[in-house]
């Protein structure tokens, strides 16, 4: 199976069931199989607040079981390359660099790292 790195947005769409069945029936199989995710991501996810504090135990409960990609110098550098070509946000470049570097397919919804290069993207929604 490939090996994907999982965007915020896929993380919030999932848990929302707001995907479609054949996107909710992949995003399950990404899951099921250890999950990547990005350190930036982490922040993101456990930033999120809910009244509903089920999903807040939900969320921390796919993050202890998700494989957390930290901050590397390759990962900086990719970054710093990706920022000084393309108009993307430091979080988005940091997540894209992190793809890169561990050649992953980004898991996301996010229109905003399709004109990075290097970067494989896979759009659940486009499922």
């Amino acid at each position: 199976m490939e090996q994907y790195l999982i965007d915020n947005n896929v993380i919030s769409s999932y848990f929302s069931r707001s995907f479609s069945t054949r996107a909710m029936d992949f995003v399950a199989d990404v899951i099921d199989h250890k999950p990547n995710i990005s350190i930036i991501t982490e922040i993101e996810a456990l930033s999120w607040i809910s009244p509903d504090k089920s999903k807040e135990t939900i969320i921390r409960a796919f993050i202890d079981d998700a494989n957390i990609l930290p901050l590397s110098a390759d990962v900086a550098t990719h970054c710093v390359k990706i920022r000084r070509s393309k108009k993307v946000k430091t979080p988005d470049a940091f997540v894209a660099a992190t793809a890169i570097v561990h050649n992953l397919t980004l898991l996301t919804s996010d229109k905003d790292f399709n004109n990075i290069d290097e970067l494989k993207i896979v759009d659940p929604k486009s499922l």
